[in-house]
């Protein structure tokens, strides 16, 4: 097995989801393995573990057991593929957002501040939009508003307006001339970095969209007293998830009756989001902006 991504929250996101032996439960994002094969030693030899991962580096790591449906597909399609397995319904489902460690350490996958790579950022490499698309042919006000929207940038319209210039003189193909930019618009611009980084991920991934479709096909799939683990890893995916969680939409009303009885289909489990730990901070610094969010259908 190669080192692929290590795992956060790995035991809290895995209890979190109350495995029953026979139970049949999912993980969107199989990523390095790591809560999958922790779901699998928990399984009898009756349940059923599917696994989604549209990256095919990820499934490098998959272990040989008969009890682990792949599916090489973006979660989006949740809802069709549980059906072609025979599993309309399951018993949880576990969701690990964001990028792993492996695409953020491959310079070729574009998705690191760190590194000199192309400017890609696909999860999925046979998709056609890539962050250097995007840098070289959105119009000044679509640029502002990705930035605004996803990196939530004060300096949003400022930076499209020298993305557009400098693009006139050369095309942007790599990250490095990415990070030039930037540091043009803002001198300490570490921070500022990673916050466009995600902005063009995120629009590159329709990352939002296929969170909501998950949400909403997630909740679909799952038996009563099913359960729903999701680690978010900035506010805008967290945001929704606690939404959802709270009243089974993503604007968070919760409908009442007419005796004002709560008709919410999930319920949180814990109030506040779990965080990592100091031993896990200090051991894995990626974690450091992790929260997980548990719910359960009612």
């Amino acid at each position: 097995m190669t080192a692929y991504h290590k795992p956060v929250l790995l035991d809290e996101s895995v209890a979190a989801l109350a495995i029953k032996s026979n139970g049949v439960y999912v993980d969107v994002t199989f990523g390095g393995g790591g809560h999958s094969r922790l779901i699998l030693e928990q399984l009898g030899p009756n349940g059923r573990l599917i696994a989604f991962d549209q990256d095919p580096d990820a499934w490098r790591n998959a272990p040989e057991d008969p009890r682990l449906i792949p599916v090489k597909q973006n979660f989006k399609y949740l809802r069709n593929y549980l059906r072609l397995h025979g599993f309309p319904q399951v018993d949880g489902i576990l969701a690990d957002l964001g990028v792993s460690s492996h695409q953020l350490d491959v310079a070729e996958r574009g998705f690191s501040i760190r590194f000199d790579g192309p400017l890609d950022m696909r999860m999925n490499q046979v998709g056609a939009t890539d962050a250097a698309h995007i840098l070289n042919t959105y119009t000044h006000g679509e640029l502002a508003r990705i930035f605004k929207m996803y990196g939530e940038l004060a300096e949003a319209g400022k930076l499209a307006a020298e993305i557009v210039k400098r693009r006139e003189i050369t095309p942007f193909e790599t990250t490095m001339q990415l990070r030039a930019v930037v540091t043009l618009v803002e001198k300490k611009g570490a921070k500022l970095l990673a916050r466009v980084f995600q902005a063009l991920r995120i629009e590159v991934n329709k990352e939002l969209e296929v969170l909501e479709e998950l949400l909403a096909q997630g909740l679909e799939c799952l038996k009563p007293g099913g359960r729903f683990s999701v680690i978010a890893y900035h506010s805008l995916e967290d945001r929704l998830v606690k939404l959802f969680f709270r009243s089974g939409n993503l604007t968070g009303t919760i409908e009442k009756d007419f005796f004002g009885r709560d008709l919410s289909p999930i319920k949180p489990i814990v109030r506040k989001a779990i965080v990592p730990k100091a031993d896990e901070l200090e051991d894995n610094t990626r974690s450091r902006s992790a929260k997980l969010r548990i719910a359960e259908k009612l």
